[in-house]
């Protein structure tokens, strides 16, 4: 989820920080951000795009299915939409948690809050079927291609090019056992496969606050580095993220591309795949698979 108001982003940031102190400096760090990229996140909007879209390739396929969007950090919530969906009369569903990679920390919340409705009074229905392992498919991988290929033709020379795969860094105390960076170099190497004459490395970005360590390298550290490397551009591909919001349109656009230049480099990044068809070809066929499972 994302705040939809400048008056949000207080709730919005209590909701992600729980059990922690959430201090006035932080929330207003935040809603500067949020003021720069227009004062609210498009992420609801985008995902019920996504939404439409998939279900109009379902329905092209003569196939009824309804679409429901809900979100974890904010309306309308995950508990909100399962209780729509019963209320429906919806028996059973598919989950789409849109991002490549799976988590504990991150997409295992989703899976969370759903198991809490289904175990709670209200709940027991729908039965929710999770789509997972997505990273690799062809669809995926190329529809990322197109993009960097997209943004490398604005350069006279490819070689003067760095091209950062971006994922969301994650705590290390919290991924003993967790196959996210797996996920993430798997996909990160089956990129490079398809495009050997192209630089690319990976990194991690957005990370949180405190002392804890976390996933590296920082793709802040990475651009810096192509600048000392005698590189001349970077293009940031935001691969961990299908849709805008602000860790694409504030970190990205705005805090990386500040770092990129005021280390003389050109900077270009790749669109979110967002509403992009052979990523939405892609999660239907795959809503297809898992809904024949019953």
């Amino acid at each position: 989820g994302g705040a939809d108001s400048i008056e949000s982003v207080g709730p919005f940031v209590n909701n992600i920080i729980k059990n922690r102190k959430v201090t006035p400096e932080l929330v207003s760090r935040i809603e500067e951000r949020y003021k720069l990229i227009g004062g609210k996140s498009p992420l609801l909007e985008t995902t019920i795009e996504q939404a439409a879209a998939i279900k109009k390739i379902l329905a092209d396929k003569g196939l009824e299915y309804e679409a429901y969007v809900g979100m974890r950090y904010w309306h309308p919530y995950i508990k909100e939409t399962l209780a729509q969906m019963k209320a429906d009369g919806i028996e059973e569903a598919v989950g789409v948690i849109m991002s490549p990679f799976t988590s504990r920390v991150s997409t295992g919340g989703y899976e969370e809050d759903i198991d809490e409705w289904y175990r709670s009074p209200d709940g027991g229905r729908p039965r929710v079927e999770i789509v997972k392992n997505w990273h690799i498919n062809d669809l995926f991988i190329e529809a990322v291609i197109e993009n960097i290929e997209a943004e490398l033709a604005h350069f006279e020379n490819k070689d003067d090019v760095l091209v950062i795969l971006s994922s969301h860094s994650l705590p290390w105390v919290a991924l003993e056992g967790d196959p996210y960076e797996m996920l993430v170099h798997q996909t990160v190497d089956e990129i490079a496969k398809r495009m050997p004459s192209v630089k690319i490395k990976f990194a991690y970005q957005s990370k949180g606050a405190g002392p804890r360590e976390w996933l590296g390298p920082a793709t802040e550290e990475v651009i810096e580095g192509a600048a000392k490397e005698g590189r001349k551009g970077v293009v940031v591909v935001p691969l961990g993220f299908v849709a805008d919001h602000i860790e694409t349109l504030y970190d990205i656009d705005i805090l990386f591309k500040s770092i990129a230049e005021k280390n003389g480099l050109v900077f270009r990044r790749t669109p979110s795949l967002n509403a992009h068809p052979k990523l939405m070809k892609l999660l239907a066929d795959l809503v297809v698979v898992y809904g024949e499972r019953g």
